[in-house]
Parts: structure tokens; C-alpha cells; sequence
């Protein structure tokens, strides 16, 4: 049984055999205790006082004497006003250690074929550009995310909705027709995405050259600056042609829909290479080309039960009043779909696919709107999930030069990003002389778990509900709240582990001190930092708790010797608690995506 449960199923044994009381165990409040005092955890009293009809302190002493002599785990007490202090023995300490010592998957659930299914949805790109920086902090929310809720105990479907229909992507196409002279990714050397969102940012200089010009001439036909800006964007050339193209995909032209499956492979090739380079994949993806369809023929069942109306112009409505927010647009007048019937759709599509229990959607903070307004459609057209759907808002990454433009071709490139970030691991490591004694493969493959490891715990360490500005030099950095400086401490053990190899690492008779105590305490609050970070949906707290316990661990390398311990007892519990540090690190990243090496 762990230490906390003896400690909670003592308290009530002793409320009871005290004050004659029944108490459930959830009305016992367990916490550390607080540095400045004696002892590693603490009772809060303060429910049981009216049952003792005594004073907190009174009530804190007797509970906690009564603990010292029944309950095997705790060794001494203090009592400060309603707060009984508890120092755990010293038997319970080592023999945690070893349940932890005999548990690869240390900190983590199991799963099983009845465990409740969660579907994670995340990425969501647009095929008429390559995936951004703040892309990059969608994969590794969501990636993270799928990993935390494995860890407690639930299946888990990563999904992958991609926005493979519309009028930006008619912008591409119309382009690349126009002055793309036949260009490939094989003629030109790019990356598909790369190609593809060229003639995107082609389209529009292009287009807004047009308005300029258009603009110039209604003002001097005597229209005013704003009327001729909001004219000549609708009248232009350029998007009248990108807007008949839409019209001809949507009627299956054949030319247009051969165009649009060949540029949008050549996307998804260079989409495959970002997401495998950052770690992430999907067991299933699905595409707004298949979905809407879906979406409108639900819809339409919807108008039939008197779910939704129909207005004069013929277009469909939900109205939302009755639940505080307002009507919303489903099918326009001329029958088209909008994002809200392509997410229906696509529910439509996972909930005949998947027995979802639960379903998470990893979508920035700007649609908050849109994911209370499917929530309610959802749970209103009978999907058992859709009330208590997940909407896992996020802020978005700025840069400190500023926000960025996907259409002016001014975004942070996720894959040129990955490539400063593994460039910088290696220029650091060769600056330091870390790598000297290494092959030029090994040197490769740890720069890039540096640099990775660097980008991503630089972004998963925020609060995901908050604005981020990423610098990727502060990020590299082998001291602070850094990745690095968690895989170096990684790296450290496992070096020490390795020169020990030949050491008995067993557990043998040996008085523990207060920091291997604390380190002890430490590890032992993983499981439930796992699953705090499940029920808060957040990677952040696994961060966190990874950070805290490498502190713990460099302070107490640096105060006691391992390998030169001052006995062979001293130095096998240490060898044991650092291989254990070791061990929690590693399954603590790995719910973050990180890689930890074995040698830095």
C-alpha cells in the first residue's frame, strides 16, 4: 500500500477509535509539508475537531500519537495549530523505493481494451501553405496531450482534420496555372507545402496589385477611399477567377479536381516529412473534401426535426438564444457549407468510425466562440459526447519581432525552425567541447535531441491558455528551465550508472539522509503529477514537475558523492534513488515528445 493511503486509512481508524466517528477517506486532507517545518507530510485536522470537541492542537496530537504508534509508515508527529505534521519511517521511504525500482512504466496507468476512448483531434492544416510555427505548438500540445491521457489509463485516437477544400486553395492552384511554367517539387527542389505556399503568397502580390490599381480608378471616378477598396476587392481579376474555380471543384470539373489532387499529394509529401521530423503522427486523418458532404446531409436531418430553420433566402440556421449565445449560420443560401457544418460532418464521420467517450479538439483560443456553438449543435443532434466535448484552447506564439503573416510569406517555417534549432544543439555542444570524443553520426543524432528537445519543452513548459513569445536562444541553454538542462541531467546519471556497472545495486541496510529522503518524496509525486496534468489537459505541469525534480537531483549531487560514497550502503541506495531520477525523467519527457540521450 503507499505511504499516503496507510497515512489517509490510519487517520480515519483513528478518528474512529478516538471519537467514536465515521469519516470517509476523501474527508482527509493530505499535503507536503511545508519547508520551514519538520516532517514530509501533514494532515489538516480541522474536519475532525468538532468530533474530538477539543482544540486543533489538542486534536492534531492525539490523531498523530495514535498514528505513531499504529500505523507503520510514519515515525514522529508535531502538531502546529490544526496541522498535524507526519515524519514517514524510514522502512516505508526504502520500500517505495523499490516499488518504484521494480516499475518500468513507472507514473503511468495501464490500458486495456475497456479503458474509456479519448480522440484527440490536432494539426489541422490548410494545403495551400507549408506548417508554421504556431503549428508547431498545436503537434506538440496535442502530441503531448494523447501521451498524457494514455499515461492515465485511457485508449487514445490521434486525429487530424485537414482543410483540403476552398477558396485558398483555389488561390494556389490559379496561381501555380498562371506562372508556375509546369514546376514540380522535383524540378524545383522544394519541399510540396513549400512549393504549394510560394504561389500563395504569388497569388496574393498579385491580387493586391489589382486593388491597388482598381482602387486608384474608382477614386478617381469620384468613389471614396473605402467603398473603391471594398469594391475592387470583390471586382478584381484574380479572385473572381479563383472564385469560378471554386465553383468548378465544387461541380467536380474534372481539370480542376486532377489540378487539385496533384498539388494537394505534393503537399501532404512535404506535411509527412515536417510531422516525422517533429515527432508527431495520427491513426487517422480525415479531409473537409469528405466531410462537408456529410455535414449538410445532417444538417438538413436537423431542419427536418425542427432542429434548425430556414429564413427567406433559403439559407439554414441554428438558434442558440435559449442557451445565451445567438443564431448561427449552417448552410448559406446557395446551399454551401461553412465551417461549422464540415466540423458536424466530420463528428458525424469519427462517431461512425470510433466509439469516442471522450473528444478533445486542440484548437487556438481565437475559436472559443465556434467550439461552444458545436458543443450545443452536437449534443442536440444526438451525439452522446458532444455536451462535454473538449475544447483545448491555446494562445498563440508570437516572435519578438512580432505576429506573422502566412499570406505575405513572413511566417516562421516549422521546417526551418526545427533546422536552426538542431544547428544551434550542435553549434553549442561543439562550442563547449562536449562532442569531442564522439562520431560525427552520434554528434548528428544528439544535436538533433538537443535541438528538439530545446523546441519543444521551450513551447510545452507555458500554460498553453497563454500568448507565448518563443526565442529559440533561450531555449538552448544547458542551465535553468530548459530542456537541455534536463537531458544533460539525464545524461549525467546515466554516465555514473554506466562507470557503476560492476556495483552490487541493491538496497542494504543504510540510514537515509533528509535530501535522499526528499529526492525519494520527489519521485513519488510523479504519478500524481501525471495524473493532475489528465485531468488539467496539461503538458505543462509535466514540464514543470521534470524541472523541480532535476533541481532536486543537481543539489544533491552536488552536496553527496555517489560513486565515492562514504559507504558501500551509501553508495548502492544512491546508485538506486539517481537510476530512478533517471528512469522518472525519461518517462516524464516522454509524455512531452522528448527524447533523453544517453550521453551528452
Amino acid at each position: 500500500m503507499k505511504i499516503e493511503q496507510q497515512i489517509v486509512s490510519g487517520v480515519v481508524a483513528a478518528v474512529s477509535e478516538l471519537y467514536g466517528q465515521q469519516v470517509a477517506e476523501s474527508q482527509v486532507q493530505l499535503q507536503k509539508t511545508r519547508a520551514e517545518f519538520e516532517g514530509n507530510l501533514t494532515v489538516v485536522v480541522f474536519p475532525f475537531v468538532k468530533m474530538a470537541r477539543k482544540s486543533p492542537e489538542q486534536t492534531a496530537q492525539e490523531i498523530g500519537q495514535w498514528l505513531v504508534e499504529n500505523c507503520e509508515a510514519v515515525s514522529a508527529c508535531n502538531a502546529v495549530k490544526g496541522f498535524l505534521n507526519l515524519t514517514v519511517a524510514p522502512q516505508a521511504w526504502e520500500q517505495l523505493l523499490a516499488d518504484i525500482d521494480n516499475d518500468e512504466q513507472w507514473g503511468y496507468k495501464a490500458v486495456t481494451d475497456e479503458s474509456p476512448l479519448v480522440m484527440i483531434e490536432y494539426s489541422s492544416p490548410n494545403t495551400n501553405k507549408p506548417l508554421h510555427l504556431g503549428h508547431v505548438r498545436n503537434n506538440l500540445l496535442g502530441w503531448s496531450l494523447a501521451k498524457i491521457m494514455e499515461a492515465n489509463g485511457n485508449r487514445v485516437v490521434k486525429t487530424n482534420i485537414v482543410n483540403d477544400r476552398g477558396i485558398h486553395i483555389c488561390k494556389s492552384m490559379l496561381a501555380w496555372q498562371k506562372w508556375g511554367n509546369g514546376e514540380t517539387p522535383a524540378s524545383s527542389g522544394k519541399k510540396g507545402d513549400h512549393l504549394i505556399g510560394d504561389y500563395y503568397v504569388l497569388f496574393d502580390k498579385h491580387y493586391r496589385e489589382e486593388v491597388r490599381q482598381l482602387q486608384a480608378q474608382l477614386e478617381a471616378e469620384g468613389l471614396d477611399a473605402e467603398k473603391a477598396e471594398e469594391r475592387a476587392k470583390q471586382e478584381a481579376p484574380l479572385i473572381k477567377e479563383a472564385h469560378e474555380m471554386l465553383v468548378k471543384w465544387e461541380q467536380n470539373d474534372p481539370d480542376v479536381r486532377s489540378l487539385w489532387k496533384m498539388m494537394n499529394d505534393w503537399v501532404y509529401a512535404g506535411f509527412d516529412e515536417t510531422y516525422k521530423a517533429l515527432g508527431v503522427s495520427f491513426d487517422k486523418i480525415y479531409y473537409e473534401s469528405q466531410t462537408y458532404l456529410v455535414g449538410k446531409k445532417k444538417v438538413e436531418e436537423g431542419l427536418e426535426k425542427g432542429l434548425f430553420f430556414r429564413k427567406e433566402d433559403g439559407s439554414v440556421w441554428a438558434d442558440l438564444t435559449d442557451a445565451g449565445l445567438d443564431q448561427k449560420l449552417l448552410l448559406r443560401s446557395d446551399g454551401t457549407s461553412v465551417y461549422m457544418t464540415q466540423d458536424i460532418g466530420t463528428a458525424q464521420m469519427r462517431f461512425q468510425d470510433y466509439p469516442i467517450d471522450k473528444m478533445i479538439y486542440v484548437v487556438g483560443n481565437e475559436q472559443n466562440y465556434h467550439f461552444q456553438v458545436l458543443s450545443l449543435l452536437l449534443d442536440r443532434l444526438g451525439f452522446k459526447w458532444g455536451k462535454e466535448l473538449v475544447h483545448f484552447s491555446y494562445g498563440m506564439v508570437e516572435l519578438p519581432n512580432g505576429k506573422m503573416k502566412s499570406r505575405e510569406g513572413t511566417v516562421v517555417d516549422a521546417d526551418d525552425l526545427m533546422q536552426l534549432m538542431v544547428d544551434d544543439a550542435r553549434r553549442v555542444a561543439d562550442e563547449a567541447g562536449k562532442t569531442a570524443d564522439m562520431s560525427e553520426e552520434e554528434r548528428q543524432q544528439i544535436a538533433r535531441i538537443v535541438g528538439m528537445g530545446a523546441l519543444k519543452y521551450f513551447i510545452l513548459k507555458v500554460d498553453a491558455r497563454k500568448n507565448m513569445l518563443f526565442n529559440p536562444e533561450e531555449s538552448i541553454d544547458f542551465n535553468g528551465n530548459t530542456g537541455p538542462f534536463i537531458q544533460y541531467t539525464h545524461a549525467r546519471i546515466r554516465s555514473i550508472l554506466r562507470k557503476a556497472e560492476a556495483t552490487n545495486c541493491q538496497l542494504t541496510d543504510y540510514q537515509l539522509n533528509q535530501k535522499e529522503t526528499a529526492l525519494i518524496q520527489k519521485l513519488n509525486e510523479f504519478p500524481a503529477a501525471v495524473e493532475q496534468a489528465g485531468k488539467d489537459y496539461s503538458p505543462s505541469g509535466i514540464a514543470n514537475y521534470c524541472y523541480e525534480l532535476t533541481k532536486e537531483f543537481n543539489q544533491f549531487y552536488h552536496d553527496y558523492s555517489i560513486l565515492n560514497a562514504e559507504s558501500e550502503g551509501a553508495k548502492a541506495m544512491r546508485l538506486v534513488i539517481a537510476r530512478n531520477v533517471a528512469k522518472t525523467l525519461r518517462n516524464g519527457m516522454a509524455l512531452l515528445g522528448i527524447e533523453v540521450p544517453e550521453r551528452m
